[in-house]
C-alpha cells in the first residue's frame, strides 16, 4: 500500500491535553501536521490555530472533519464529547486517535465498538498511553519470554501530589485507575472478571468528602489478582510504579532512578510533577506510532474494544466504591474484528 504524504490531523479539543497535541505533532512528530483544531471557545480555537502556520480554527467537528485538508482526527476533548466525536469520524471513514476514556460508560462504548463494526475494519485507536512508555514495554517484554513464569500477582501504586478541584471519589476510579485497568489487561493478557475497592480513613490531606486513598483488586480470568493503590492527595508528586509477581521470579519498574545525585550530605533525585511530564516519551511515541500506521493504512494499538473493556471494568469498581463488596465485571463477547 502506497505511504500518504504528511498527514492533516484535525486535534477536537483545545486544553491541556488538546494543546500538548498540538505542540506535539507540530513540533516533534514527522509525518503529520496540525490542518485544523476545534473547541467550543471560538478564542481560543483561533489562538492555538495561530501558533501552526496553515492550521484553521473551527468550533463545529463536522466542519472540521469536512474539511479537504483533514486527513485523520486526534480528539482531545472531554470525556462526554467523544462518542459524538468518534461516530462522526466513522462516517467520514477518518482515522482516530481518541484520548481515554473511550467513553464515560460502557453502554455508549459498546455503541461506539458496534459502529466501528458495521465499518468491517477498525478505524480508531484508545489513548491508554501507558502502552507506549519504555518502561512499561521492556516489562511486557520481559513476560512475553515467560522467563519469570506464569504472571501470579501484579502490584500498581498511582499518585498525584494533588487533585482538581473538580475530582470526586468515582473519578479516582474512572479517571485515574482507568489507566490501571487497561495495563493490567494488557501486560498479563487477561480479562478482569471482578473489581473489589476497599476504603481506608482519607488521608487529612485529601478534600472534604474525597475518599482518598483508595484500595483496588482486580481478580483476572487468568487466575492472577492485580491490586491498585490510587492516592491523589500525597503531596510528594506525581508517581507510577508496578511490579508483576511470577512464579520464577519477579519485575518492578517506575522506581524514578535514572539519575540519583549525592550532595550536601543527602542522596536523591527528582520526581515528576504531573502525567505530562512522567509520561512525556510515551505519548511522543504514541502519537507517532499513530501516525505511521495511518499513513501505511493501518490502525494499530489499543482498540474500541480496549476501551469498552475498561468503561465496564471502571463501571464494576465504581458500583464496589459507592455499594461495597466484590463486583463482578460484564462483558459481551468479544467481536472478531479486535482479535
Amino acid at each position: 500500500m502506497t505511504e500518504r504524504a504528511t498527514l492533516g490531523v484535525a486535534v477536537i479539543g483545545t486544553g491541556k491535553m488538546g494543546a500538548d497535541h498540538v505542540r506535539r505533532i507540530h513540533e516533534v512528530v514527522s509525518g503529520a501536521r496540525v490542518s485544523a483544531v476545534v473547541d467550543l471557545d471560538a478564542e481560543r480555537a483561533k489562538q492555538i490555530a495561530a501558533r501552526v502556520h496553515g492550521c484553521t480554527a473551527y468550533t463545529d467537528p463536522a466542519s472540521a472533519m469536512a474539511a479537504a485538508d483533514v486527513d485523520a482526527v486526534l480528539i482531545a476533548s472531554p470525556g462526554p464529547a467523544h462518542e459524538a466525536a468518534l461516530l462522526m469520524a466513522f462516517e467520514h471513514d477518518l482515522p482516530v486517535l481518541c484520548e481515554k476514556p473511550l467513553t464515560p460508560d460502557a453502554t455508549s462504548a459498546l455503541r461506539v465498538v458496534e459502529a466501528e463494526q458495521k465499518l468491517g475494519h477498525r478505524r480508531a485507536q484508545v489513548g491508554f498511553m501507558r502502552r507506549y512508555d519504555a518502561e512499561y514495554m521492556k516489562l511486557k517484554s520481559l513476560l512475553g519470554t515467560g522467563q519469570l513464569g506464569r504472571p501470579l500477582m501484579l502490584h500498581n501504586r498511582h499518585r498525584n501530589a494533588a487533585s482538581p478541584p473538580f475530582f470526586t471519589s468515582t473519578m479516582l476510579i474512572s479517571d485515574s485507575v482507568a489507566h490501571e485497568t487497561d495495563v493490567t489487561r494488557w501486560l498479563l493478557g487477561h480479562e478482569i472478571t471482578a473489581v473489589t475497592v476497599l476504603r481506608p480513613t482519607p488521608s487529612a490531606n485529601a478534600p472534604d468528602d474525597l475518599q482518598d486513598p483508595q484500595f483496588v483488586v482486580f481478580e483476572t480470568d487468568g487466575g492472577a489478582l492485580s491490586d491498585v493503590e490510587i492516592f491523589v492527595n500525597c503531596g510528594f508528586g506525581y508517581q507510577v510504579q508496578a511490579e508483576a509477581v511470577c512464579e520464577r521470579g519477579t519485575a518492578r519498574i517506575g522506581d524514578g532512578h535514572a539519575m540519583v545525585t549525592n550532595m550536601a550530605g543527602r542522596w536523591g533525585g527528582t520526581i515528576a510533577q504531573d502525567f505530562v511530564e512522567r509520561f512525556a516519551d510515551a505519548y511522543d511515541r504514541e502519537v507517532q506510532a499513530w501516525v505511521d500506521a495511518t499513513r501505511r493504512g493501518e490502525v494499530t494499538g489499543p482498540s474500541v474494544w480496549d476501551g469498552y473493556a475498561a468503561a465496564a471494568v471502571c463501571e464494576a469498581g465504581v458500583r464496589s466504591l459507592n455499594e461495597g463488596g466484590r463486583v463482578p465485571v460484564e462483558l459481551v463477547e468479544r467481536p472478531a474484528l479486535y482479535g
